[in-house]
């Protein structure tokens, strides 16, 4: 390393239709041990061009978690104990704008979280603390990614756009599709919150390709869309991500220096609690994501 560079691992966070990434050398899927219970899958690590790589499956190897179901404290625990710096999310998504169609990527700059049943913090009650969301993706890597849609054949990119993350299972109501247009959303899933908020509090850049598979229940067209079309967008869309990630990878450096956008310092000044009046056991637990402060 040079002066006050630091070694870069790009965490990929595979959604819909990612569950593995091409072209990974001395692939291994490693279990990684964390005190928040399990994570959706084992993390396969690897080199691809020359960068060191941790891939994550959000749902498992077959999609067996529904969104609401993952352990996503478990998920940025094992990635940071993996030695991740950086992360890129891929997350399915319906359109809540006419010009954006199936098959389209947006790289989303902003969240609307409407999540209400999840664990949406790694601190609490003996250790409270708060970290700035209000630019929650890292400008550097969202940067980094809409330059490599340019190395990817097919692909139409967007840069910038409001996801609006839902609790689910189930999709919207039309009276609610019709809200989240009015409020100045493009897309809407299921996953990328608290997702987005753990990796701020765990000091690592996060940025999301939100991929386009269908129309929400706004559109005229909506219903007869069938699940057949669906699916071929998915599948399409997860080849095109593998592709975008080796794009990225191959242009990002192996080491850098402190992020411009201040994601790896975000609990520089977001710890309340006294140090004399820390939960133990908490402090214990956060030994990987916060350490760099508590043990300071």
């Amino acid at each position: 390393m040079h002066g006050d560079s630091q070694p870069v691992r790009l965490g990929v966070i595979g959604g819909s239709g990612l569950y593995q990434i091409d072209g990974l050398k001395d692939a291994e899927w490693v279990s990684v041990e964390t005190p928040f219970g399990e994570p959706s899958d084992q993390v396969l690590l690897g080199n691809l061009e020359g960068l060191d790589v941790a891939f994550l499956p959000r749902h498992g190897r077959g999609h067996r978690i529904p969104p609401g179901e993952i352990n996503f404290r478990a998920n940025i625990d094992v990635l940071k104990r993996a030695g991740v710096t950086d992360i890129v999310s891929m997350s399915a998504v319906g359109s809540l704008r006419e010009s954006l169609a199936p098959g389209d990527f947006v790289v989303v700059d902003q969240f609307i979280d409407r999540t209400f049943a999840r664990v949406k913090s790694f601190f609490g009650a003996g250790l409270v603390a708060h970290v700035s969301m209000a630019h929650p993706v890292c400008r550097r890597i969202g940067a980094d990614l809409l330059q490599a849609t340019g190395s990817v054949p097919g692909m139409r990119a967007i840069h910038g756009g409001t996801y609006l993350v839902m609790e689910g299972p189930q999709f919207s109501t039309l009276a609610e599709s019709e809200l989240y247009r009015c409020w100045g959303c493009d897309v809407i899933g299921m996953t990328n919150m608290p997702e987005a908020k753990l990796a701020r509090e765990a000091e690592i850049c996060y940025a999301t390709v939100a991929m386009v598979t269908d129309y929400d229940c706004w559109h005229e067209d909506h219903d007869d869309v069938t699940v057949e079309a669906v699916i071929q967008v998915v599948n399409e869309n997860a080849a095109r991500a593998r592709t975008l990630v080796t794009a990225l990878a191959a242009g990002f450096a192996p080491e850098r220096a402190a992020c411009s956008s201040g994601c790896d310092r975000a609990l520089d000044n977001a710890v309340m609690t006294a140090p004399e009046a820390r939960d133990a056991a908490l402090v214990a637990k956060l030994d990987a994501v916060a350490g760099r402060v508590l043990r300071s």
